[in-house]
């Protein structure tokens, strides 16, 4: 299949999310397969902006953040190209019996941390920090070297307490809900707000409800579900 960039074709389907499919990425002609990489493709062309994702991704990986190397190289503002990563996502290992639910939220608590502590990349603000803005399970793949956080799609830079907001209604959303997943959900919400010590604001908690429910990606239950969700968070931090 020919991509939108002439230098560019797509292989096999590896996976697909709410907005985008990732591809085995060929270089060179169809029968070149470079299997260190893999090309990330936006199904809409409104939705993202790949050049900006990947210059946030090279960013962080420049300051010892564990992300996926970008070929900037070869993107185009849907398409981004990527290392391929070997191993699960932190979802499917919980799934598989391989982490647990209060490792998983610790995971996601330390992944913010780190992330947090970085400088900002563009703003002026010495509060700002970078922000993933979609730090789930999900968005974490478990590689031989480490976890490693994929998915920038949503990042921009502010204060830290909009990203655990954000990472904490994901979580609570699925905790209220009718999902199978809702027990362990609960548990990695109570771990990644573990103490407070993780800078969950007021602010920052209004402010991701807000953004959750206008996120277009929504379905109506997990809309309905925000209320509750909020909630359960101001309950766990006491």
């Amino acid at each position: 299949m020919e991509s939108h960039n002439s230098h560019i074709r797509v292989g096999e389907l590896l996976g697909s999310g709410r907005t985008a499919d990732v591809y085995a990425f060929e270089e060179g002609g169809a029968n070149e397969v470079n299997g260190t990489w893999v090309l990330r493709r936006y199904r809409d062309g409104g939705y993202g902006d790949a050049p900006a994702e990947a210059a946030v991704m090279e960013y962080v990986r420049r300051h010892g953040y564990p992300v996926p190397q970008v070929r900037a190289a070869v993107q185009t503002p849907t398409d981004l190209v990527m290392e391929r990563l070997s191993g699960p996502t932190m979802l499917r290992a919980f799934h598989d019996g391989l982490v647990g639910p209060e490792e998983t939220g610790a995971t996601l608590a330390r992944l913010l941390h780190a992330l947090h502590a970085l400088p900002p990349r563009l703003s002026t603000d010495p509060a700002a920090r970078v922000l993933h803005l979609d730090l789930h399970p999900d968005n974490v793949m478990l590689t031989p070297a480490g976890p490693r956080v994929i998915d920038w799609a949503n990042s921009e830079e502010g204060p830290p307490g909009l990203d655990w907001g954000t990472s904490a209604v994901i979580l609570a959303q699925v905790a209220v809900g009718d999902d199978p997943l809702a027990k362990p959900a609960g548990a990695m919400l109570a771990a990644l707000l573990a103490g407070n010590t993780h800078k969950v604001t007021d602010e920052g908690l209004t402010e991701a409800r807000r953004r959750r429910a206008a996120n277009p990606t929504m379905s109506a239950r997990e809309t309905e579900v925000l209320g509750d969700a909020e909630e359960l968070i101001r309950r766990l931090l006491g």
